[in-house]
């Protein structure tokens, strides 16, 4: 059966992030009384970003009882404030090497783009205008972790998208993500492929241990997977 519909993420897969979500997510909590490290913070990119600080705060607060929804919402407000001014500040936002000419190419053979991203609608609209990629016509949906009832792993974001491109079968769908939540998602959504890209939050080795169908270093190898 072939390839109807490729979901590719955002930050780290086909936008360069040069870890600016990590030192992001890092501020939001300083402001908020909490210095979590790289290293805690990174793994959970991909995440609904509202999860992730939950994940972060059940690390970092000994006292349970402040983790509350207003605490969550607020360090969640920080971080998209944060997080727009610099997608809306940045020089140099720009797509990763090859993301681009990849997702036109996939169109152009008549494959239809879904991107999904852990961001809310705010930040991804954001990034989206900036590269004009509505003007390119690089991709044909967008779903984002506020629009769906549960973030990644869930595969609600895939299924969406699904519906959106009316695709029935699920193994007509690939799964294009950094993250070891990206690869679980599409496992979880029974993506006939699911690819795990090294141009992001995971290198190789820690991919590898979630089990991906590939593991690409270019995004322009998803074009001789997808062909093959």
């Amino acid at each position: 059966m072939s390839i109807k519909l490729i979901v590719f993420d955002m930050a780290g897969t086909t936008v360069k992030d040069e870890n600016k979500v990590t030192q992001t997510f890092k501020n939001a909590l300083q402001q908020h009384g909490y210095d979590i490290p790289d290293h805690i913070i990174n793994p959970l990119m991909g995440y609904k970003k509202i999860v992730a600080i939950t994940k972060m705060l059940r690390l970092y607060e000994a006292d349970v009882s402040k983790i509350t929804a207003e605490l969550t919402h607020q360090i969640h407000e920080t971080f998209v404030r944060l997080m727009i001014e610099y997608y809306q500040q940045a020089d140099f936002l720009e797509a990763l090497p090859n993301a681009e000419s990849t997702l036109l190419a996939l169109k152009k053979a008549g494959i239809q783009i879904g991107i999904n991203t852990g961001f809310s609608r705010d930040i991804a609209e954001v990034i989206i205008k900036r590269l004009e990629w509505r003007e390119k016509g690089v991709f044909d949906y967008l779903v984002c972790s506020d629009e769906v009832a549960e973030g990644r792993p869930n595969p609600g974001m895939i299924n969406r998208l699904r519906q959106l491109a009316n695709i029935s079968e699920a193994d007509e769908v690939v799964k294009v993500g950094d993250t070891e939540v990206d690869i679980r998602e599409g496992q979880n959504a029974a993506c006939k492929y699911v690819i795990a890209v090294t141009t992001g939050a995971f290198t190789r080795a820690e991919l590898e241990p979630y089990h991906p169908t590939h593991i690409i270093d270019d995004i322009a190898d998803v074009l001789n997977i997808v062909y093959k």
